[in-house]
């Protein structure tokens, strides 16, 4: 279902759940072999059939795992005035445990705080943030896509864009490290392809192509984080990386599942950061959950102005290109 190139919700789910998919598989495979009444000819078209759909879960899932090589490498020299610790967590509307995530913010200590899902009565309970943070954009929201974002380090230039829908802002600020170095950030949360939400994928691909226009134009290094609401081995992630030129954390390290807290087996990777090549990263976690359906996680990245000659984004092929341009004149 993956493959079809369809943005109705019934085939984009089925991007999710890849790591599911082989599980089930492969203990398919292990019954087939077990149980199954003697060899003929079935019997090795099944195991066939179930050994090529492994092997190419595998191969989708493997550049997430430690065993590939890193998309972003690992910052070695410990540079504090470069540096920037972010965490980014969809807290959940209905969830009134606020208590519980002030002190999950308190205990991560970022300079950087996202917090996504949030309305009047987040905005309200979480305002002690601005003593710790002192620079912030608050978009409160009764629709699930408010956003709030809390800064230790100075932001400039700060504009709260609707760019697909006229209830789903994103929040475009340049923030400056303590070195003096300039970082534009993208904060983001599109809408997700399911029933009660979009029924297609359209708006959220086109928020998020539109976005790598945006991180591709830049001159500054780029940061672009929220809930994506997408996974990190999507067709559409990786076309979104390839138009921003934008590199993946999570490639070569982990999976580092966001949603769901409340159920392990239906878990993905929805909440991100992407960098520009200009970072290393220092740190990566998820961290713990305070009544949420999704987990908070930090992450700790390093500019280095050596660091775009030592990596390399993945880059469209023609396609590719089309596309996107296709994706982003839809409605």
């Amino acid at each position: 279902m993956p493959l079809v190139r369809n943005d109705y919700w019934i085939f984009r789910v089925f991007d999710y759940p890849r790591l599911q998919k082989l599980v089930l598989v492969a203990l398919c495979l292990f019954f087939w072999v077990t149980y199954f009444s003697g060899p003929s000819l079935n019997y090795w078209v099944g195991i066939g059939v179930l050994s090529v759909i492994i092997v190419y879960l595998i191969v989708l899932i493997l550049p997430f795992t430690p065993l590939s090589k890193k998309q972003v490498l690992n910052a070695v020299d410990d540079l504090p005035q470069q540096g920037i610790a972010i965490m980014i967590s969809n807290v959940f509307e209905d969830n009134l445990n606020t208590r519980g995530c002030l002190e999950e913010i308190h205990k991560a200590d970022p300079d950087l705080l996202i917090l996504l899902e949030t309305n009047k009565r987040w905005e309200q309970e979480t305002a002690s943030l601005a003593n710790d943070y002192p620079h912030f954009v608050r978009v409160p929201l009764e629709n699930t896509y408010g956003l709030l974002l809390y800064s230790k380090l100075q932001l400039e230039d700060t504009h709260i864009k609707y760019l697909v829908q006229d209830d789903i802002p994103s929040i475009h600020t340049k923030i400056r490290l303590r070195n003096g170095q300039q970082v534009q950030l993208f904060a983001v949360h599109p809408t997700p392809p399911v029933p009660q939400e979009n029924v297609r994928s359209t708006e959220r691909d086109k928020e998020l192509l539109l976005v790598a226009d945006l991180a591709k134009a830049s001159k500054l290094p780029v940061i672009v984080a929220g809930d994506l609401n997408d996974v990190a081995w999507s067709h559409t992630t990786e076309l979104f990386l390839k138009m921003s030129g934008l590199l993946d954390p999570r490639r070569g390290r982990g999976f580092f599942n966001s949603f769901h807290a409340h159920y392990p087996f239906l878990r993905f990777p929805l909440d991100h950061a992407f960098s520009s090549e200009h970072f290393k990263l220092k740190e990566i976690k998820r961290l713990s959950n305070f009544g949420s359906d999704h987990f908070p996680i930090y992450l700790k990245l390093q500019y280095e102005a050596q660091a775009a000659a030592q990596q390399e984004p993945m880059h469209p092929d023609i396609d590719e290109v089309a596309e996107a341009q296709e994706k982003k004149s839809k409605l």
